[in-house]
């Protein structure tokens, strides 16, 4: 008897390799870790758990043009610290730092965390969206 396994059965090789299962966002690689991990571990402290930010210092991320807007403008601003054309300018009296270090595929669990939370309603994004947004 087979006993079942994820991705097949033991004795097998799974089906589907990791990262490219059928139906998923994108193939290649899998985030480090979830959307919402980098986002508590990261974002939070400022935008808060609901995404509410706090008025007059950091902007809501919940409704914000920004987030539900051009994948490609939010990762120049989160990666690169380039203002995207939707934020008004002087509004907030902080800076937010930059993520540099994030990995195009990482950027994108959270993009798409931020685009499908806090009652926001946007399409996900892959991790070849952040690399060629990037590329520019």
């Amino acid at each position: 008897m087979l006993l079942p396994l994820l991705g097949g059965v033991i004795g097998c090789a799974p089906a589907t390799p990791p990262g490219n299962i059928p139906g998923s966002l994108a193939a290649g690689p899998a985030p480090r870790r979830s959307g919402e991990e980098l986002y508590n571990g990261n974002c939070a402290a400022c935008h808060q758990t609901a995404g509410q930010g706090i008025p007059g210092i950091y902007p809501r991320l919940a409704g914000s043009p920004t987030v539900l807007g051009d994948p490609g403008a939010l990762a120049r601003w989160v990666i690169k610290g380039q203002r995207a054309a939707t934020m008004e300018a002087g509004r907030y009296s902080t800076a937010m730092p930059k993520f540099g270090w994030l990995e195009p595929v990482d950027a994108a669990a959270l993009f798409t965390y931020l685009r499908t939370h806090f009652g926001n309603r946007a399409p996900p994004v892959d991790a070849a969206t952040v690399s060629g947004a990037l590329a520019d």
